[in-house]
């Protein structure tokens, strides 16, 4: 058995290092790709969450095949960092491996260490403990709220930052008293949309949607709803009516009028709704 995980991880680092020569070559001056040598970390950064995203899409379909082949995407994206940022001197994937492995032991003194541990929560507790101290900030416990709340909007996409920005502020008490009141400041913050609409800046525009949206997201938590796997069904529900819908037709979806595309729209609505 320890002849074949020695092995395995003999293939796994030749894979790793044809990976990295890979890409190496594309970012080279001489005979590499274009695109590749045109990338900085900052034009890479929508492909690292597209990717992210679609890993979790493939371990959601469970198919294995998808999973590694997205995982593999992912990858890519973090040994394209690394490549780029060692060009320059920052630091090289060496230095990224070593960095999380590191990170790793600290964080975990009860497999690396003496430290005992009797549950997952207090392995929780242990891991954002040992992290303040690593960042040398107060321990989660006595961090101000704001603190926590500014991270949640900086790491996590919108949705679930609004969701858990929110959860965090009504655990302190920073809440409605009853529904009647969350329902109150979604109407409250619709009208004030509707008046950015019509009479102010792009602007106040933009500040006046983020605020509706904060609101909308107020009600999925008071109701026990998640906003972004709503969203997330909507948006597979509009792409599986357009499907119905152009497959039905003998030119494209541009060529119909308004009213015939709506007529197909609603078509397309009540096969679905069969087939469920």
């Amino acid at each position: 058995m320890e002849l074949n995980q020695n092995q395995n991880n003999t293939d796994t680092l030749a894979a790793l290092q044809e990976l990295i020569e890979v890409v190496a070559k594309l970012r080279s001056p001489d005979g590499g790709c274009p695109w590749d040598l045109a990338q900085t970390p900052e034009t890479l950064t929508p492909y690292v969450i597209e990717e992210a995203y679609e890993v979790v899409d493939a371990i959601q379909s469970g198919d294995k095949k998808a999973i590694a082949e997205e995982l593999g995407d992912l990858l890519l994206q973090v040994v394209l960092q690394a490549q780029i940022a060692s060009e320059s001197g920052q630091f090289a994937l060496k230095e990224i491996a070593e960095g999380i492995s590191q990170k790793l032991i600290r964080r975990h003194p009860h497999v690396f260490g003496d430290v005992s541990v009797q549950s997952v929560d207090e392995v929780r507790q242990n891991w954002e403990q040992i992290k303040a101290a690593e960042k040398g900030e107060p321990s989660s416990d006595n961090q101000k709220l704001s603190a926590k709340l500014s991270r949640y909007g900086r790491t996590l996409p919108p949705l679930m930052a609004a969701m858990k920005i929110s959860q965090k502020a009504a655990a302190v008490g920073f809440e409605w008293e009853n529904i009647d009141g969350v329902w109150d400041k979604f109407h409250e913050e619709l009208g004030e949309f509707q008046h950015a609409l019509a009479e102010e800046t792009p602007e106040r525009q933009q500040a006046e949607l983020g605020d509706l949206l904060f609101a909308v997201i107020q009600l999925a938590r008071w109701y026990n709803l998640d906003p972004s796997t709503a969203l997330q069904g909507t948006n597979g529900r509009f792409v599986q009516r357009l499907q119905k819908m152009e497959a039905v037709v003998d030119r494209p979806l541009s060529d119909f009028s308004l009213d015939e595309l709506e007529t197909l729209w609603q078509q397309a609505k009540a096969q679905l709704a069969k087939e469920q």
